[in-house]
């Protein structure tokens, strides 16, 4: 009975944070008057809302967007149901639900910056989509077979929540084409208003920067402002795939492109996925976090030892290497002190023997100078009309996390240590011979896929890796070619030694506790009483926390069901975040012996210390022991916070694995509470002590 009410009172509590939540936040913050970027935003602990309060429509506006938007919804629910057995056109539905999820988030959240011109824009948001929706009722998606200004939406498979994206799609485009096109990705600037609404607006009238002829233009929405980090990240390849079922895009002839915060992110996915891409052209923005917030902030860091280790997750500098891979344009105005991101990238090019060409624009600050951006077309369209090379003789890879462990053909499957840097240098040497060499490395693959590898199938394939000679299997007569090789007791092998399976990281599964988020997640509450009164006040409060910070900064819905509530199909699918105790919490109950860690009504206790349980709690990322190729975290949203919100170079981790958290110290725009201990798992998950 005690157990049914707690459940009932909890569901109560969560449906109402989950519905309100945001709004309240909303109208008890007070927006401080301070300039973006200025010193103001180096005091932790008053930090300005973002995104920032917004002003309310008036009442007759309110009362008319609502009228349109429940018949729009009404509308959506009766074409879902008609089109139930039509997934053909049923597909086209987020194209119509990502303007009524738009102009309902500025209504719901009250983000509205400029109520007259928003209002105009919700009306023809909600116009266009009424337009749409019957005309895909008439079975013509019309808007995906023309030309122009195309604004869409995909359902995320993260969050179930509808993203948008815009397409600028070319004159000499036509549904029956058949030749492949380039395609061009643009990464946005910060903009704390850049609300759906506003997004989809400039979507709707503005083509943007660069609209090279006979090219798509892909405009990421990148889940608002994280400078397309983490779930931002997916956003790309998740649009990306979505693109690609009505258009013919040319794998080898798409250009990443960016400015200010995106030319950031473009620096991110020049580095990180430099094997994927014809060409780079970052503009301005920032390449990794210490020197530029030292520089541009004025911040004086002084970080945990996990923290400057995670640095190793975005920063762009100590990927340099990667660029081999990639042909890159960065450009900068010549007075625009966002010039630092290119400049220390071009001291870290250097390290490696490369060259960076970096544009400037005389006398110019923070734009485009026209001149300038003609000359980064003129090399961009060169580069991209060569296309991207799939199989290069020679490869030079960098990576600090199984994350980003593909180049080209090269493919790890396992490191010595995380964090550490791992390089592959491999080049072929002649039709049959192979030179490879690694640090930090315990696994690798080398794949081409048919039609690709040069090597000679009739001849006994030879591999040198660090000095040892292997001889692996040939290629197959379709000309694919697929060799792993494995890296024990001191010797480079083509086939493991037996040994009991057992788990380990790999990518995908290598944390840190914000990786999770990267992928299907599913929040999952505690149902029953917690261990004591300090633990259940600060779960409840950190998971609102959670959820909320979760629609505001990556724009979607957190998922979520009471812990009795979970199927196998949710364990299968999702990374579960599992929110209370053992006592609290029926999954972490069931899973709480097969943690590197014991957890009981008395204490918390590693294998190197003990801590009491009234006062202490751990925070951890780990394979799911009901299913070991998703994770399980426990007590843990993403783990930047308001502070971090402020500039998009404090939005990386600020946790590692895991964590043991002080709960004497009240949670923070810094910190979920104080953090006694921290550190990572090892490379199977095991238990490796402290990081400080």
């Amino acid at each position: 009975m005690i157990s049914k009410f707690f459940d009932t009172r909890m569901r109560s509590a969560i449906r109402f944070l989950l519905l309100l939540g945001s709004i309240a936040l909303s109208i008890a913050e007070t927006e401080i008057a301070v300039h973006a970027d200025g010193l103001a935003d180096n005091q932790a602990e008053q930090v300005r809302p973002i995104p920032p309060v917004g002003t309310p429509f008036s009442t007759k506006q309110q009362k008319q967007i609502e009228i349109q938007l429940g018949q729009l919804r009404h509308s959506i629910a009766l074409a879902h149901a008609k089109l139930n057995s039509r997934p053909e056109l049923s597909r086209f539905l987020p194209d119509i639900e990502v303007f009524a999820e738009a102009v309902s988030s500025a209504l719901v959240y009250r983000e509205i910056f400029a109520p007259e011109k928003e209002f105009r824009q919700a009306l023809e948001q909600l116009d266009l989509a009424s337009h749409r929706l019957m005309k895909l009722l008439e079975g013509e998606p019309d808007w995906i077979k023309k030309p122009g200004l195309i604004p869409r939406g995909y359902v995320s498979r993260i969050d179930d929540s509808v993203q948008p994206y815009g397409l600028v799609v070319p004159s000499s485009w036509h549904p029956k084409r058949s030749k492949p096109m380039r395609l061009d990705i643009w990464f946005h600037g910060r903009g704390e208003k850049l609300t759906e609404l506003s997004f989809l607006n400039q979507r709707i009238h503005n083509p943007g920067q660069f609209t090279p002829d006979d090219s798509l233009v892909l405009h990421l929405y990148g889940r608002y402002c994280n400078a397309n980090k983490f779930a931002g990240e997916t956003d790309l390849f998740e649009a990306l795939e979505h693109v690609k079922q009505d258009y013919h895009i040319d794998d080898n002839r798409i250009v990443v492109r960016g400015f200010s915060m995106g030319g950031a992110a473009c620096w991110q996915f020049a580095t990180h996925y430099a094997g994927l891409w014809a060409a780079a052209a970052p503009g301005a923005g920032f390449s990794e976090t210490k020197e530029f917030l030292e520089f541009f902030q004025k911040e004086t860091l002084n970080p945990h030892a996990w923290e400057k280790k995670l640095w190793n997750l975005y920063d762009a500098t100590v990927y340099a290497e990667n660029l081999f891979q990639c042909p890159t344009v960065a450009y900068s105005g010549a007075v625009d002190r966002q010039k630092q991101a290119a400049d220390i990238m071009s001291k870290y090019l250097e390290q490696e023997g490369l060259e960076l060409t970096h544009i400037l624009g005389p006398d110019t600050g923070h734009k485009y100078h026209p001149e300038a951006k003609t000359l980064i077309d003129q090399k961009i369209n060169h580069i991209a009309e060569q296309g991207r090379n799939q199989i290069p003789s020679k490869i030079r890879f960098t990576t600090y996390t199984l994350r980003y462990n593909k180049m080209k053909w090269i493919e790890l499957q396992g490191l010595e240590k995380h964090w550490d840097r791992a390089r592959v240098h491999a080049e072929i040497k002649s039709d049959h011979e192979l030179s490879i060499r690694t640090s930090n490395v315990t696994q690798l693959r080398i794949h081409m896929e048919a039609g690709l590898c040069p090597l000679d199938i009739t001849k006994q394939p030879i591999i040198s890796i660090n000095n040892e000679r292997l001889e692996v299997d040939r290629p197959e007569t379709d000309l694919s070619w697929d060799v792993v090789l494995y890296h024990q007791k001191g010797q480079w092998k083509t086939a493991p030694e037996t040994q009991e399976i057992t788990i380990a990281k790999k990518h995908g599964l290598q944390g840190p506790i914000d990786d999770a988020f990267m992928d299907r997640f599913l929040m999952v509450g505690p149902s029953a009483w917690p261990m004591n009164p300090t633990v259940g006040d600060w779960v409840s409060n950190e998971m609102s926390h959670a959820m909320r910070h979760w629609r505001q900064q990556f724009r979607g819905r957190a998922r979520f069901k009471m812990d009795h509530e979970i199927t196998a199909k949710d364990i299968e699918e999702s990374n579960l975040i599992l929110w209370g105790d053992p006592s609290s919490n029926i999954l972490i109950r069931k899973i709480v012996e097969k943690l590197p860690l014991k957890w009981n009504h008395q204490r918390v206790k590693t294998p190197d210390k003990n801590y009491p349980a009234d006062r202490f709690l751990p925070v951890l990322v780990y394979p799911n022991p009901l299913n070991p190729d998703k994770y399980i975290v426990i007590n843990s949203g993403f783990t930047y916070r308001e502070y971090d919100y402020l500039n998009n170079a404090r939005q990386v981790p600020k946790l590692p694995d895991w964590a043991i958290l002080d709960l004497t110290n009240a949670p923070s725009p810094r910190w979920p509470a104080g953090i006694e201990q921290a550190g990572f798992f090892g490379e199977a998950w095991e238990w490796m002590g402290p990081e400080d």
